[in-house]
């Protein structure tokens, strides 16, 4: 018995034509017995969907120009810049092809490590953009609960989708991304099972993290994890980003008050001796970025051009 071919086959069915066997649309369309502009819509409805995953394999001079002056500026120690992909395009896109390769990178090395790991949509784009591989001599542990307010598992968590695509051992931390009060987080932190994660988490070879940033727009707040209240007070205090929801000013300094008495998991340490990559883009990021490349919680970077240009232009 036949299957009917769904809309997403043969969207999927065009998009591989286009991309892979290299087809003109009137091609695809002859192919596929449709219109020439069904054949065009199937493959753009094959990259909106995330069914094509497309690598850049030139490295383009304005974006290594753009590398070189953040390391040479702001010293950081790895630095990757993606092309734009022009006005009002989502940032993410265009970052999370890089961040997967940098990842990839270091999931193929052959010694054992800890990867370490915050959330977020930056962290979400490139785990999506990732390609599937064996690699089970690491182990990956998040760095930061996977408890939403409402019980549920974080939408963002990241640790075991990656898992599902490298077939590695994975930790979650299994904690409330940020507790009620003070004493209810001490108490999660106090379980045995949660202490060996933060331990794990703490002794990690590479970190991998979001930035986000802390205006009225902060993904905390969206998230619900934050109460308006909340932020006004952080922002008062001079709040400028979080990393793994641990919150910072402009100068890179974790603050000693609101949702940071609360928060789960291990807060990223300034000036590690080993690669804390940021994965992040986008103009309402950028003065967070600046903070946390400053204090050194982050020493690598992948965002895009436009970020890029705009972290040089900072004084």
């Amino acid at each position: 018995m036949s299957v009917e071919p769904t809309l997403q086959d043969e969207a999927a069915r065009a998009g591989w034509l286009y991309y892979v066997a290299g087809m003109t649309q009137d091609q695809i369309a002859a192919e596929l017995g449709v219109s020439r502009q069904r054949a065009q819509r199937l493959v753009s409805r094959a990259m909106a969907e995330g069914l094509i995953h497309v690598r850049l394999n030139h490295r383009i001079g304005a974006c290594l120009d753009l590398e070189a002056a953040l390391r040479d500026r702001f010293g950081l120690d790895r630095v990757r810049v993606a092309p734009g992909l022009g006005a009002g395009a989502d940032p993410v896109r265009a970052l999370a092809p890089a961040a997967a390769a940098e990842l990839e990178r270091f999931l193929r090395m052959p010694e054992p490590l800890v990867v370490a790991l915050g959330t977020g949509r930056a962290m979400r784009g490139m785990v999506d953009a990732m390609v599937e591989m064996e690699a089970p001599q690491h182990r990956l542990v998040s760095l930061i609960g996977n408890i939403a307010p409402d019980g549920s598992a974080s939408f963002f968590d990241v640790v075991m989708r990656i898992a599902d695509k490298v077939r590695a051992p994975h930790y979650p931390m299994p904690v409330p991304v940020i507790s009620p009060t003070p004493e209810e987080n001490a108490a999660f932190h106090r379980l045995g099972p949660v202490q060996k994660v933060v331990e794990l988490a703490q002794k990690a070879d590479v970190v991998f993290v979001g930035v986000g940033q802390m205006s009225n727009d902060a993904p905390l707040l969206a998230d619900g994890f934050v109460s308006r209240d909340e932020l006004d007070e952080m922002q008062a205090a001079g709040a400028a980003g979080e990393v793994a929801g641990w919150v910072f000013d402009s100068e890179g300094r974790y603050l000693d008050l609101g949702t940071n008495r609360r928060t789960g998991g291990v807060r990223v340490s300034q000036g590690l001796d080993r690669p804390s990559i940021g994965i992040a883009a986008g103009a309402s990021k950028v003065p967070a970025i600046h903070a946390a490349i400053k204090s050194r919680i982050i020493n690598g970077l992948v965002t895009d051009e436009t970020s890029a240009k705009a972290l040089l232009a900072r004084p």
